[in-house]
């Protein structure tokens, strides 16, 4: 990062408070649902583990998708609370899950009530079948909760034509906005679910404290004391992406991915799943067995790529090259593909790098 004077984000004037409700408003537009909107001030962690500590309860027993870390930290904080807690692995680790083994365990466990799971992963860069797996809970009445903190911007996410009852999402990611502020959309039914008595009160986990304090309230001002920076990020992320529409940020992100996966198809990578599986904000690459993948890492980061570890069980060897948000650009997945073939060329492994950018340049063609 370079060595700047930052004084100038000191002493920065509050947000205005009749604001916040529309910032709420326009959230909900992208999540395209009428149901009500939290505005949470902390990073989307937070507002996930806020969802799970809110809903757990013994006696009640959950569904939990596990393709990632996020997933895993999901399923432990519902069992802090007491609830009877199936985690659903996917098999192979680092995979979507199968559509069939969650029809199988619904089915296996009439008295399942939630039923959670991560959309758009960016630790591996897998997509899991969302509009599917929403469509088996509905048809059990089982609640739905989903992280889609990856996805919204890069994936249509269609809350109320759905039915789902929770989304949890975060502006860092496809939306290109700020990591310290995150949002979750709340449907009638779930705040049915969220009345209980073990509920949390009297703490930043409570979703009922946000509802009394915030939705109640008139919507007026946020509880406790919001942090404006954020707000004032999130507002101009939101004019930004309503300047260029929803559905052409979600294309942009789409075609970059398929340039990226082009392009290293043509280089002879090995990606780690197909194009139907996969997430549209990053790519996930197989490194042959002879690289190590710490040396390649740091010989593409000196080519200025925005390339990283994947992260989790199963991703031992996978690598994941970013075209998420403002990186959902040519430049970007050019710099990408630069730095991807270049460190692998400084590990032993030569690639028909002209045809690699061929491929990038015909899918941008298109």
């Amino acid at each position: 990062m370079p060595d700047r004077n930052w004084s100038h984000l000191l002493d920065v004037p509050a947000f205005p408070p009749e604001r916040y409700a529309k910032l709420a408003d326009r959230l909900a537009t992208l999540m395209r649902t009428r149901n009500d909107v939290l505005l949470i001030q902390a990073e989307a962690v937070l507002a996930l583990e806020a969802v799970a500590t809110s809903l757990a309860r013994p006696g009640m027993k959950a569904l939990n998708i596990v393709t990632s870390p996020y997933g895993a930290w999901f399923g432990d904080w519902l069992k802090r609370g007491g609830s009877d807690v199936i985690n659903l692995v996917a098999e192979p680790p680092a995979r979507p899950i199968a559509i069939e083994a969650v029809r199988q365990q619904l089915g296996e466990h009439p008295d399942i009530a939630m039923l959670s799971l991560v959309h758009a992963e960016s630790a591996t860069g897998i997509l899991n079948p969302l509009e599917d797996i929403i469509r088996l809970a509905r048809e059990r009445g089982v609640l739905t909760i989903v992280d889609a903190v990856a996805s919204i911007g890069g994936h249509a996410l269609n809350v109320d034509a759905d039915g789902i009852d929770i989304v949890v999402i975060g502006p860092q990611k496809s939306l290109a906005g700020p990591a310290g502020v995150s949002a979750i959309s709340v449907s009638d039914r779930a705040w049915a679910m969220l009345q209980h008595e073990s509920a949390p009160r009297n703490s930043i986990l409570s979703l009922l404290d946000q509802k009394e304090q915030w939705l109640d309230a008139g919507r007026g001002s946020l509880p406790g004391t919001p942090a404006p920076l954020e707000f004032f990020a999130l507002e101009a992320a939101l004019d930004r992406l309503e300047a260029e529409g929803i559905d052409a940020v979600e294309a942009r992100h789409h075609l970059a991915a398929k340039a990226t996966r082009d392009a290293l198809r043509a280089l002879g990578a090995e990606l780690w799943v197909n194009d139907t599986l996969a997430s549209a904000l990053v790519t996930a690459v197989k490194l042959p067995a002879d690289i190590d993948r710490s040396n390649f890492l740091q010989a593409a980061r000196l080519d200025g790529s925005d390339i990283g570890a994947a992260v989790g069980p199963g991703s031992d060897r996978l690598v994941r090259l970013n075209h998420t948000g403002q990186r959902a650009s040519k430049e970007a997945v050019r710099a990408n593909i630069k730095a991807f073939a270049h460190a692998l060329q400084l590990q032993g492994h030569s690639g028909p790098v002209e045809k690699a950018f061929e491929a990038l340049d015909a899918a941008y063609s298109l």
